[in-house]
């Protein structure tokens, strides 16, 4: 049986579309690195406490990893702490939908609110991973450890409230939160915790990279058991994402400057001390996020003002 040209052309054409389509779910397949700018302080020298501002340009395999939220939770105890996670959490979940899309693994970790999230796909994963017997493991807040460990440099001993007039702490429990804030969605893959867990799903899969946002950079983002100082204990490469993190800093106490740049005190403390940062440009593009409030020219390490002394001066 004779086949026409128009036939040929035809199958032709279908083969010729087949190999294009083939070949675009590969590079649709393809992993992309994560290219990173870790921004980190340096001692010049061992003791002399002057520092200086490195960036290492570095890929991250989004395969080996996580990226950990932080009690970003639906209401604080604070109104000025809850404003500004509403505040920060639209640009927060664009970069977690991105990092979900290139393929690292997200955890939600909002502490004190497992029962909200009680047999659901995400509860069910970080509960399914197996644990591991370290003793190095924390399942609660990792306390601060003053004689081996440098001070922060604010006082938050009043919990950090900058309104005015001042919010009254509560007697817990009953938490004033009960979920993470809804603008930040949870996805079929996504694993929900407060506790080892996260770190066990991390070795089930052989995460060694983590990325930490949420609050609060004095108090939950460096002392839960899921987040940066207890990852960097267990070995783990862990960047924080400077923009997408606040503190809980109250401007009437030492060092007595504004509540942003206190925060950016704790952060260029835990690039000293802890670990390096990125911001959230290098994920999305843009510019990394700006607090609204927040209306001072931009603080770097090199230019931001001097600490004032105990009167304040």
């Amino acid at each position: 049986m004779k086949i026409t040209k128009a036939i040929w052309f035809a199958l032709a054409s279908l083969a010729l579309m087949g190999a294009a389509a083939w070949a675009a779910d590969d590079s649709a397949g393809a992993i992309q690195p994560l290219s990173l700018r870790l921004r980190r302080l340096v001692e010049s020298e061992p003791g002399s406490d002057q520092w200086r501002q490195e960036e290492r340009v570095t890929q991250w395999d989004p395969r080996g990893t996580a990226a950990v939220i932080c009690d970003m939770w639906d209401k604080h105890w604070c109104q000025g702490a809850t404003a500004r996670v509403g505040e920060m959490a639209p640009r927060m979940n664009q970069v977690i939908a991105e990092l979900r899309r290139r393929g690292v693994l997200i955890i939600h970790c909002p502490s004190e609110t497992m029962a909200f999230y009680r047999d659901t796909p995400g509860r069910r994963l970080a509960q399914g991973a197996p644990k591991i017997d370290l003793q190095a493991i924390m399942q609660q807040c990792l306390p601060r450890q003053p004689q081996i460990e440098p001070p922060l440099p604010i006082d938050d001993s009043d919990g950090g409230c900058d309104d005015t007039p001042r919010c009254q702490e509560g007697q817990w429990p009953p938490y004033p939160w009960s979920r993470q804030i809804a603008t930040l969605q949870v996805e079929n893959g996504d694993a929900i915790t407060d506790n080892a867990e996260a770190y066990y799903l991390m070795r089930q899969r052989g995460i060694t990279n983590v990325m930490v946002m949420g609050v609060h950079e004095n108090m939950c983002v460096l002392g839960r058991p899921f987040s940066i100082r207890q990852m960097v204990k267990l070995g783990q490469n862990v960047t924080l994402i400077r923009d997408l993190t606040d503190t809980m800093y109250n401007s009437r106490r030492r060092p007595w400057v504004d509540h942003f740049t206190g925060t950016d005190l704790v952060c260029w403390h835990i690039e000293k001390y802890w670990c390096p940062t990125i911001a959230s440009d290098q994920i999305l593009g843009g510019r990394p996020f700006h607090f609204a409030a927040d209306t001072k020219p931009p603080r770097t390490f090199q230019n931001h003002v001097k600490v004032p002394n105990a009167e304040g001066h």
